[in-house]
């Protein structure tokens, strides 16, 4: 049995996360420190059957190192919630973003597309140049 590691090559990468803290209920934007496991070419050498069929359902990974951030507002240490330890490469690709998400949801429900909001003109009294101080 050969050890998981020999077949991935490991690179250290930094992801921006949002989280809140549950003592201040402050939201922040803090850099979380991730290992990208991707699989190798092909398996390494010495490797039976059983390794050769385990690298075949192999695929690339995240693996969270930081368990724990410093709120930015108030000081205190809290811990990064659990669900998101291990993140599957395939599965970041195929997220949409909140602009995309919002078209699509307004299609499905036929409602008719809206045009960017504009912002009305402003008053002459603001758009003249000034003379300078009197």
């Amino acid at each position: 049995m050969i050890d998981e590691r020999a077949f991935f090559t490991e690179k250290p990468e930094t992801r921006q996360a949002r989280y809140q803290c549950p003592k201040c209920r402050r939201t922040g934007e803090y850099n979380i420190r991730w290992v990208r496991r991707s699989k190798k070419d092909k398996p390494p050498a010495g490797a039976d059957e059983g390794d050769r069929a385990k690298f075949a359902k192999l695929r690339d990974y995240l693996l969270r190192l930081d368990d724990e951030v410093t709120c930015k507002a108030c000081g205190k240490r809290f811990e990064i919630p659990s669900q998101h330890s291990l993140m599957f490469v395939d599965q970041l690709g195929g997220l949409p973003n909140d602009e995309d998400l919002e078209r699509e949801i307004g299609a499905a429900s036929g409602e008719p597309e809206r045009a960017p909001e504009t912002k009305p003109a402003l008053p002459a009294r603001f758009t003249r140049k000034s003379s300078g101080w009197k």
